[in-house]
Order: C-alpha cells, then structure tokens, then sequence
C-alpha cells in the first residue's frame, strides 16, 4: 500500500510517518518546505511538493497513492487561516482524493467538536468530517482530546525556568494521549476492514485538568510553580481585539479553546471497545505520568550534568588563579 501522509512535518505527522515506515509502508509525504522536511527523507519516506491551499498542485501529489492519512492543521504563525486550510484545503484534499480513486482517507477531528459551534476550528472539524462521509471515500476520522507534547512548553518547562504558568480560572479535565500512540491507531486503521466508515475517539486513559498536571510536574520536577489565573473574560477581550489584525487571526481562533476548557466538561470518551476493534492492548498506551516522569528525568539529569561542569570550570579557574607559575 501507498500512503500518502499530509501534515507529516508537524508533531502527530511526524510520529505516523515513522510508523508507518516501521511497518513496511511505502510513505509519501506532501510538503511545502523540502529543506524542513528533510528529516523526514533521511527516514525512508519520498517528498512531493503540494499545498491544500493551492489545489492545482494535488492531483500530482496522489498519483500511484492508494491511501492518505491527513494530520495537518493551521499554525498560529501562518499566514494562512484556519478557515483557508482546515476547511477549504481539506474540502480540496477530499475533492482531489476522490477525483484519483483513493481507497482510504483517515482524518483527525476533535472530540465533542458538536458541542462548540462557536469555536472555530471546532465548527470546521465537525462539518469537514459531515462533508468526508458524504464524499463517497471509504474514510475512518479520529476524533482527538489533547497530546502530551503539549504540555512541556505550557507546564514543565515555565515550572523548571521558574516562569509563570498561565491557566484559566477553571480548567475542563483532557484526556491527553502521546502522539506515538495516537499514530499507532493512525496506521492500524489501514489494515483493520472494521474501521471503515467509522468515527472513533482516540484519546487517553484518564482526564487530567491543569491543576493536576501542575501537581504532578511539581512532584516530579522538585521545584514550585508560580501560577497565574486568567479571568475568561480577560481572554475574551484579547480575543476579540485579535480579531482586529488579520495576522492574529490563528491566535484569536485558539483562543476560542479557553472556552471550550472553562466550560468545565471533560474532553474525554470511553475507549475499551476501540482498543478491541484496533487490536491494541490498552497496557501499552503511554500513561501521562510516566510521558512527564521520563521527560523530567532526562532534563534533571542533563541539568546535573551542566552544573558539574560548571564547578569544574570554577575549580579550574581558581586553581589558575593560585598557581605561582601563572603569567
């Protein structure tokens, strides 16, 4: 099978596009950057050149293609918007897959995403998955909660720096999952007949909110975090005055998700019936508590490493500065 991976550059990308290689798929990745997907050509996998938002540059792109697995989505520091690539880019990804007789189309949504139609990105998941099961593809979307890696520039590393850790006055429970585990359902959908036409949450074992989180990386870190609450109002207000300024749009659409947190319902769903139909065993799922105890072990020990070399060069400086030999 040829696979065909969008998005592949990104932090969820990256991980199927290495799965999938590990398991013996012939990967393609389309991208914008040749230079900044090189990682990705040293691994195994062959570039093509393509943007969803210039549709003229697809069809190439998907000849010899046989499945795609789509996990890009706006940054905050494009220029595109929201809208331009997760709504239109995707219309014109599904229209192009269609038009080449792809057999397979895996699409990452956002669970619950029905629940928010005010939030943006939320609006647009939920009608790109309506207008993909209407598409005629054979399709499987993915409804996502949070990653872990998203979580050590937001709480680990501010608590580590002693820098201040912003969090809205309440905070919705997310069950986070690490992308290795996300791109293991990712790829698996591939080859299991059941999860054709179907919509399944992927997400992790429990919920955690940022006040739990922030307990935990205390406890593993050593050190005390210094915590700042948002009022949501405030956020509101920064989020309007974004809206301003077409090159805050991104930021002012994923501001959207303070809402979606304050509201205090938890970003979860039951999993012990998808983990059944993939075929995965629910032990193996990264739990968040040892994602975070490795990272913290591994930047404890590299911070250790840092201060006995910094006493050594003092040693050797002061030693210098003792001896009678010295100029």
């Amino acid at each position: 099978m040829s696979l065909l991976i969008v998005g592949a550059t990104g932090t969820l990308g990256r991980q199927i596009a290495r799965r999938a290689l590990d398991e013996g798929y012939a990967v393609r990745c389309l991208v914008r950057s040749f230079k900044r997907a090189a990682f990705l050509r040293e691994w195994g996998a062959e570039l093509v050149g393509g943007n969803l938002c210039y549709p003229d540059t697809l069809p190439p792109c998907l000849e010899g293609v046989t499945a795609i697995i789509d996990a890009s989505t706006a940054k905050l520091t494009d220029s595109l918007s929201v809208k331009q690539v997760d709504w239109e880019g995707k219309v014109a990804l599904i229209q192009a897959a269609k038009a080449a007789g792809i057999d397979r189309f895996v699409f990452f949504s956002i669970i619950d995403n029905d629940k928010y139609p005010q939030v943006p990105l939320m609006e647009i998941k939920r009608c790109t998955e309506l207008f993909l099961a209407e598409s005629g593809l054979n399709y499987t979307i993915l409804r996502l909660g949070g990653f872990m890696q998203g979580l050590i520039g937001q709480y680990a590393i501010p608590i580590l720096d002693n820098q201040t850790v912003w969090i809205t006055g309440q905070t919705a429970p997310v069950a986070y999952m690490n992308t290795q585990d996300i791109a293991k359902f990712a790829v698996r959908t591939l080859s299991v007949e059941a999860t054709e036409n179907q919509i399944f949450p992927v997400v992790g074992s429990r919920t955690w909110s940022g006040e739990e989180i922030i307990q935990l990386c205390e406890r593993l870190s050593g050190r005390t975090a210094k915590v700042t609450r948002v009022p949501l109002e405030v956020l509101r207000v920064v989020r309007q005055g974004a809206r301003f300024f077409q090159w805050s749009w991104n930021v002012a659409d994923r501001l959207a998700f303070a809402e979606v947190l304050a509201a205090g319902n938890p970003l979860t769903a039951p999993m012990d019936e998808v983990y059944q139909t993939f075929g995965l065993d629910p032990q193996e799922t990264t739990t968040l508590e040892s994602y975070l105890q490795e990272y913290f072990d591994r930047i404890m020990k590299k911070l250790k490493e840092i201060e006995y070399e910094q006493a050594k060069a003092k040693e050797r400086k002061k030693a210098k500065q003792r001896s009678p030999f010295k100029s």
